[in-house]
């Protein structure tokens, strides 16, 4: 055979090969596990304005716990006060005021995983540090 009829051959292959054995669509390996859902773009756009408003108000929250920790420790060079204790208390307040505060703003944080929860109690710890530092100069 020459090269040109075994091409024509593999192509005849192929395209008998994709219409008649049409085959069904893949099903997942683990029957539990749910696939991922397309969102439309409405829910796109409230997802995005979700996002914001969590940073938002993380950022806000984070800015307000700058301001008291200066207005209460100033330079924090207390010895028998650890910065590092002062900040596990501002998690612990901030995770309140947003549980409480988030459901005003038509946001659910019952859907929280432990991976959003991370994402905005770091934007407080962060807007917190840096507005201290502002602050303290």
């Amino acid at each position: 055979m020459s090269k040109s009829s075994k091409k024509k051959q593999s192509v005849v292959k192929t395209e008998s090969k994709s219409t008649d054995d049409a085959q069904p669509a893949p099903t997942p390996s683990r029957p539990g596990k749910s696939q991922f859902k397309v969102k439309t773009p409405e829910e796109k756009k409230q997802a995005h304005k979700e996002g914001i408003i969590k940073t938002a108000v993380a950022a806000i929250i984070g800015i307000l716990a700058g301001i008291i920790a200066h207005m209460q420790l100033g330079v924090g060079d207390d010895p028998t006060i650890k910065w590092y204790v002062i900040m596990m208390f501002i998690v612990g307040i901030s995770f309140y005021v947003m549980k409480f505060s988030f459901p005003l703003l038509k946001i659910k944080p019952k859907e929280f995983g432990f991976k959003d929860w991370f994402y905005v109690e770091f934007i407080v710890i962060d807007f917190c540090l840096v507005t201290w530092t502002l602050l303290l100069n």
